[in-house]
């Protein structure tokens, strides 16, 4: 079972950056996909960033494309989403999650079997 370790979130001014980090403890053979979600109070949960385990694809949300950047580091088991010129909207609690097979829509949450506790990102 693979397990998902967030850190990296804070508070910030609108216009400044952060990088969210989540280390894994099983990455090469356990995980298809690689995904970034975030949840703002009273919202649902929403696909913000993801790619295929090893590099390759990347898909964004249309919110935050050309701002965020999703990388992998597979030698350290660790996710990365780097965001810049955050926006209040932005604001959220952070998940890293897996899937094991190649999700049908990269934004639906049932297809991830393993999820991270979260990292609160809180821009204002």
């Amino acid at each position: 079972h693979v397990q998902l370790v967030e850190s990296g979130g804070g508070s910030v001014q609108a216009g400044g950056s952060l990088k969210l980090s989540c280390v894994t403890s099983e990455y090469t053979f356990s995980v298809y996909q690689l995904a970034w979600f975030r949840q703002a109070p009273g919202k649902e949960r929403e696909g913000v960033a993801a790619m295929w385990s090893g590099g390759g694809r990347t898909y964004y949300a249309d919110s935050v494309k050309g701002r965020f950047t999703i990388s992998e580091d597979s030698a350290k088991n660790a996710l990365y989403l780097q965001m810049n010129d955050l926006v209040p909207e932005d604001t959220g609690m952070y998940y890293c999650a897996t899937a094991p097979m190649k999700p049908r829509s990269w934004t639906d949450v049932t297809e991830y079997n393993a999820w991270g506790q979260g990292t609160q990102v809180t821009v204002s």
